[in-house]
């Protein structure tokens, strides 16, 4: 019945229409296939011959199927714990950021708080001037969070983008006159918060929670300045650290001269690669898996800051 109907939709429109739509449909899948490709390369790069992988064969089939990267992988116990690490930095982290985030846009969406503005405009000079490296080091050190999980989490803790987009989604998404209902009835702000605005907020919640989770999942700069011990890495500092061992040890080969051990780091320079796209899979599997959960929040909170009609 559907199909029916649209071919005689089809079949109304007039030649100009009708060319339009078929070069915007092409133009869609055309940038969908460009968005897709390096997904579908990194799958099948990680399950193909690694030698055919680092000299450029493998384009759009894989080439002599093998799942020797994975294996690799599972016996590593580096990247085991690396992927630990990452997850904990993840969960924690986000965890902490939303109760930093959540509460300071809430009270910034209140035209009734005192120093509001001042507040605000502190905030924003924050996104445009920084401290610096050094002193942010410094600072750190001082704080003992060089060294341990904790730098992580703390570092990151507020993002003013974020904040500005929750305020602005509680000033035009949930009515003052539900605040004043809710007072008259006796309820606390504290209440208020809990009870009122969170059940109301869960499209602007799972939007920020995955700029959160993806910017923790991600993140290896400040693992790479402010933490040397190798266990508290997270995983995309262990891959970082496999493969320049690997390099290395393909330079140190060819200074050497040895034959056996040139073919030996090749190959483990091969695999390096193979193992850093087998990494990328499964580091990124996780954010994939949850992406469809919260799609239908995401594509309403994310028109936050758009114009009302």
């Amino acid at each position: 019945m559907q199909t029916t109907k649209r071919k005689a939709k089809w079949l109304n429109y007039s030649w100009s229409d009708k060319l339009f739509l078929i070069v915007v449909y092409t133009v869609i899948i055309l940038i969908t296939l460009v968005c897709l490709y390096p997904l579908y390369y990194t799958v099948i790069a990680s399950v193909s011959d690694a030698g055919d992988v680092y000299t450029g064969k493998v384009n759009f089939l894989p080439s002599q199927f093998t799942v020797e990267a994975y294996t690799l992988v599972f016996q590593n116990k580096s990247i085991w714990r690396g992927y630990a690490n990452t997850i904990f930095y993840t969960v924690v982290g986000t965890c902490f950021n939303l109760f930093l985030t959540i509460p300071t846009a809430y009270a910034l969406s209140k035209k009734r708080m005192l120093g509001r503005n001042f507040l605000m405009t502190m905030f924003l000079i924050t996104m445009y001037f920084g401290g610096g490296m050094i002193p942010t080091y410094i600072l750190f050190k001082n704080l003992h969070l060089v060294n341990t999980p904790w730098i992580m989490i703390i570092s990151g803790g507020l993002s003013v983008y974020n904040v500005i987009v929750t305020r602005t989604y509680f000033q035009n998404n949930i009515p003052e006159t539900l605040f004043e209902a809710a007072r008259i009835d006796g309820a606390s702000e504290f209440r208020i918060f809990f009870q009122l605005v969170l059940p109301l907020s869960a499209p602007i919640l799972a939007v920020i929670t995955l700029y959160y989770a993806v910017g923790h999942w991600s993140s290896y700069f400040t693992a790479m300045i402010y933490i040397t011990k190798s266990e508290l890495h997270p995983l995309q500092m262990v891959l970082r650290r496999i493969l320049i061992l690997n390099e290395t040890a393909y330079q140190d080969a060819m200074q050497s001269g040895n034959a056996e051990m040139i073919e030996d780091a090749l190959r483990r320079s091969q695999m390096a690669v193979t193992m850093k796209y087998a990494l990328v899979f499964i580091a990124s599997f996780p954010m994939l898996v949850l992406y469809p959960f919260i799609q239908k929040y995401f594509v309403k909170g994310i028109m936050v800051g758009s114009l009302k009609g």
